[in-house]
């Protein structure tokens, strides 16, 4: 929601162009670092976010908080290149996620890659005990 308000507020305030102009020029540059990286990898590997999932249940008012849990997939949709997460283990009891990122155009290729680690873990079979879990 806040995102939502300040982009309009950002759009409606007349820095519509200087903004729109900045955030292309950024596109761009990360872009090109993924476009490097893919020139000697196939496809890139990390966390999905850099910290365990929020517990089922609790309430997040910190903006801040919020916006890290997504700091590891902003870069690929910034791009606009396809990622995917697989499940990849619990930490603290709680979920774990392995984001794929690939190439312009590779999804075939990330949805192959993420069916064979699955084939090959059984991560995405376990569920974590839902002890403690507060409820609204």
């Amino acid at each position: 929601k806040r995102r939502i308000m300040l982009g309009t507020y950002v759009l409606s305030a007349g820095y519509y162009e200087a903004y729109y102009l900045k955030a292309q020029k950024a596109r761009t540059l990360l872009r090109q670092d993924f476009e490097r990286a893919f020139a000697r990898y196939d496809f890139l590997v990390s966390p999905t976010s850099p910290t365990v999932a929020f517990p089922l249940g609790d309430r997040v008012d910190d903006p801040l908080r919020m916006y890290m849990a997504d700091l590891c997939t902003i870069p690929a949709n910034l791009a606009g290149i396809p990622a995917i997460s697989v499940p990849c283990g619990f930490a603290q009891g709680l979920p774990v996620g392995l984001q794929l990122m690939g190439p312009a155009f590779s999804e075939e290729l990330l949805l192959k890659v993420a069916f064979a680690y699955e084939q090959h873990t059984e991560h995405h079979t376990k569920k974590p005990p839902l002890l403690g879990v507060k409820r609204r």
